[in-house]
């Protein structure tokens, strides 16, 4: 007798910056900081004491990162996409309209376009330069996944007079369109 496998959805979905995404684009700074007070060190502009000070504070500083950016993403329920960014906001599937991939200071983010014309950018995921996702594609497929699959039965395209939709989609340029 065959058992049928039957895979079990999960109740929510969570995408927050990934580890090196938080690190990441701090390191640079954190670099050239360390470096200039090394190098006032050697030059006998500073004595020990203020060098592990410096250090100190800027050891610090990823780690502090690690912990407040790992509140940023977004969360996926069946009837809300909650956004986690300086304030929580929650969207319901039901008055989206379009998920899409824009361009946003040399990042691709993945935007919700709201039925009364509000366009939301998620913080994660995304992918860029010193904040790359190997898997920012397969998310922002679940996201539009998701939201076909939760906007209800009763839910109808709304076209905003004059909305202009820009930068490249995983939907094949029609925001309606099914993302498989």
């Amino acid at each position: 007798m065959e058992q049928l496998q039957v895979e079990a959805k999960p109740e929510r979905i969570r995408y927050r910056y990934t580890r090196l995404q938080r690190v990441l684009p701090v390191l640079p700074l954190l670099v050239v900081a360390v470096g200039t007070r090394v190098v006032d060190w050697v030059a006998g502009k500073l004595d020990g004491s203020e060098i592990a000070e410096s250090l100190g504070t800027w050891g610090a500083l990823p780690l502090v990162l690690l912990i407040l950016w790992q509140y940023f993403g977004v969360t996926l329920t069946e009837s809300t996409a909650i956004v986690h960014s300086l304030r929580r906001r929650t969207i319901q599937w039901s008055n989206v309209q379009a998920i899409r991939v824009e361009r946003f200071q040399g990042a691709q983010i993945v935007v919700i376009y709201e039925a009364g014309g509000r366009r939301t950018r998620l913080r994660a995921p995304i992918t860029g330069f010193l904040c790359w996702d190997r898997e920012f594609e397969e998310k922002e497929r679940t996201i539009g996944r998701w939201w076909l699959d939760h906007r209800g039965p009763d839910w109808t395209p709304v076209l905003l007079p004059g909305a202009q939709w820009s930068g490249p989609t995983g939907f094949d340029g029609n925001p309606f369109a099914s993302p498989t």
